[in-house]
């Protein structure tokens, strides 16, 4: 609630605006009636999903992701948002891009696949991450830890 997603939002204009290639996504509340339901995932291309929302029960099957009240939806996740880093991946190196991931947090990372695109997109040639990831609170997360020790990262912090 710092402004992450805002930033992103107006440096990828920017960036956009100026002609340089760039693909990600990037979260954003959903809300109804005033309150927060939930979270959509936003590509760049324009397609949009849900990350989370609000669960109505407190009963868990087994098979849910759940940060909080919110349920993760992995399945809509990872099919917006793992063919576009597949795509970031598998570019020419000689077509430098911007690879937008906002954000790198619990909820996304519930998925396996998109930890190891991640982890890929970060690694390969050509491909600038401009990503958001938490202030550490309670348990460290192992990727964001990782990403955050990097030689290769530069870390803002927002306020």
């Amino acid at each position: 609630g710092v402004g992450k997603t805002t930033l992103i939002q107006k440096v990828t204009q920017a960036l956009k605006s100026s002609g340089i290639p760039i693909d990600g996504f990037y979260t954003e509340e959903v809300r109804e009636g005033g309150r927060r339901t939930g979270f959509d995932v936003v590509t760049l291309s324009g397609k949009r999903g849900p990350l989370s929302r609000v669960s109505s029960d407190s009963s868990t099957s087994r098979r849910e992701y759940r940060v909080g009240q919110y349920v993760v939806d992995l399945v809509s996740f990872e099919q917006l948002v793992l063919p576009m880093l597949r795509n970031v991946n598998h570019g020419s190196d000689a077509e430098k891009k911007i690879c937008v991931i906002d954000e790198i947090g619990k909820m996304e990372l519930f998925s396996q696949a998109f930890i190891q695109a991640v982890r890929q997109t970060l690694t390969g040639s050509g491909t600038v991450v401009l990503g958001t990831i938490p202030i550490p609170k309670g348990k460290p997360l192992d990727l964001v830890e990782e990403i955050r020790s990097r030689k290769d990262v530069q870390v803002f912090n927002v306020s």
